[in-house]
């Protein structure tokens, strides 16, 4: 009997636990999982470059500075979220793609190109918000 109540005690506890949602959707390029949920989180966001260029990403791509994507550690492949640098207001939209960044202080890695569309090349890093598309 007690085995009973204590598997229903731990389905119980299972069962008010909240993750955020996932559907498996194609994207328009790939057939990553998509973020069904809302993602909105402030941070520091830093870019990689030219020492990665070629080398293959956690989704299995090759990364590519010129492309507008970005490395997190939680969003599924393929989702496109906006970032704002919070310093000049400057939006661009870049692809999940890899895993990242591993220095826990950032929220966020994107590509050069969309380091250059934020205007960060120079800091190197900035504030940022990321806000899901999907």
């Amino acid at each position: 009997m007690w085995r009973v109540l204590l598997a229903g005690s731990f389905l119980a506890l299972l069962s008010a636990c909240t993750t955020p949602s996932f559907r498996t959707t194609p994207s328009d390029d790939n057939d990553h999982e998509r973020y069904s949920g809302h993602y909105n989180e402030s941070g520091e966001a830093s870019y990689y470059g030219a020492k990665h260029q070629g080398k293959k990403t956690a989704s299995g791509e090759r990364f590519d500075q010129a492309q507008l994507t970005a490395a997190h550690r939680t969003l599924p492949f393929g989702t496109r979220v906006q970032v704002t640098n919070l310093d000049n207001n400057k939006t661009v939209v870049v692809r999940i793609n890899d895993r990242g960044p591993f220095n826990r202080k950032r929220l966020i890695d994107i590509s050069k190109s969309a380091a250059e569309q934020l205007d960060m090349l120079k800091a190197g890093t900035a504030p940022v918000r990321v806000q899901s598309l999907d």
